[in-house]
């Protein structure tokens, strides 16, 4: 790799990102996350972009220093181009391109999902990378889908949700059993104390590849509506195992799928990706699946699954070296047209 200093900038959705990468080492990765939102159940968009604008100027002028270098060092500046939020999009896309002209150095744009896969290329995101083709289960709280990786620019879902991405399926069941947004985080945590057999719940039948979580989210409504007319206090006595038998059934759906197309395709390079791969119930059985299937797993660090600039970094770094940049005239992309980046499943 091209020895250069790439400073990225991601803010697709309410945590303002900004990081220093040379070659594919991270000299800096900084986030500055968003608590207003928590009041509201969810993220609001016009709050998200008035606190990027806040956010970015120390967020950025943070990572310069923590990497230990000055603005006129940087080769290239990569940002995240889409998808996600317009507005806070449209913050961090106005930021890079004034950032590149008054420095004079090349503009990269970043698909936000095509980086959340490749930050498993980051020097210090696994003991070692993948390798091609892999099987990448990337899956956050927007999304959900399974990807072909047969190179660093050339991939292809094989299968997405139908409805409702696996992250959203946590936080809003959390919401049903009273928990804080987001609630992802929180139903891991007790689901830890919990027993993961104590109750079952619907798992969706579709073919191929793809996903369904919105059947298992009325299923708990429905199970949790019909428990508390009977025993109003059934949540708080039983939390632990509700978590823990939710965290359960998601991971077994999305696992589910990940084996067939593993089967399928006769591929044992296995990785996954994006916030709920933070999940421990599922970075379990990922494990489980190494020792039962033969897999090669790959896990990346914790500060790497969650939204943040190291991966736009990373991206930016390999476009550097094919000189794929863009100008002035690119605009911020809420859903950034998947087939521009992955190739349609269909194909």
């Amino acid at each position: 790799m091209n020895e250069s200093i790439i400073l990225g900038i991601e803010s697709s959705c309410d945590d303002t990102s900004a990081a220093v990468i040379l070659g594919n080492k991270i000299l800096s990765n900084i986030a500055a996350s968003q608590d207003v939102h928590r009041d509201y159940g969810g993220v609001v968009p016009e709050l998200a972009s008035r606190a990027h604008q806040q956010n970015i100027i120390p967020v950025v002028e943070k990572a310069v220093t923590q990497a230990n270098i000055q603005q006129k060092d940087i080769s290239a500046i990569g940002f995240t181009r889409g998808p996600g939020l317009l507005g806070s999009l449209l913050v961090g896309t106005s930021f890079a391109k004034s950032l590149s002209m008054s420095l004079n150095v090349p503009l990269i744009e970043v698909n936000h999902l095509q980086a959340h896969i490749l930050a498993h290329f980051i020097d210090d995101a696994n003991t070692m990378p993948p390798k091609f083709p892999f099987l990448c289960l990337t899956v956050s709280g927007g999304h959900t889908m399974i990807v072909l990786v047969k190179d660093y620019f050339d991939m292809q879902i094989i299968g997405k949700t139908t409805d409702d991405a696996a992250g959203e399926a946590f936080d809003k069941i959390g919401k049903i059993f009273g928990l804080d947004y987001p609630a992802g985080p929180l139903v891991d945590r007790l689901a830890k104390k919990g027993d993961e057999n104590s109750f079952k719940f619907n798992k969706p039948r579709l073919g191929n590849y793809d996903y369904s979580f919105s059947g298992i989210k009325t299923s708990v409504l429905y199970f949790i509506q019909k428990e508390v007319q009977k025993n109003p206090n059934f949540i708080k006595e039983n939390l632990n195992n509700l978590c823990a038998s939710v965290q359960k059934s998601i991971v077994d759906i999305l696992m589910d799928k990940l084996e067939k197309a593993s089967a399928d395709l006769n591929i044992k390079e296995v990785a996954i990706a994006g916030g709920v791969s933070a999940n421990s119930g599922l970075r379990e059985a990922m494990k489980k699946n190494a020792e039962k299937l033969g897999w090669h797993i790959y896990i990346p660090k914790f500060e790497y699954t969650t939204d943040n600039a190291a991966m736009i970094a990373m991206v930016a770094q390999l476009k550097l070296e094919r000189n794929e940049f863009a100008d002035l005239s690119v605009g911020a992309s809420a859903r950034y047209d998947m087939e521009e980046v992955f190739k349609n499943k269909e194909e």
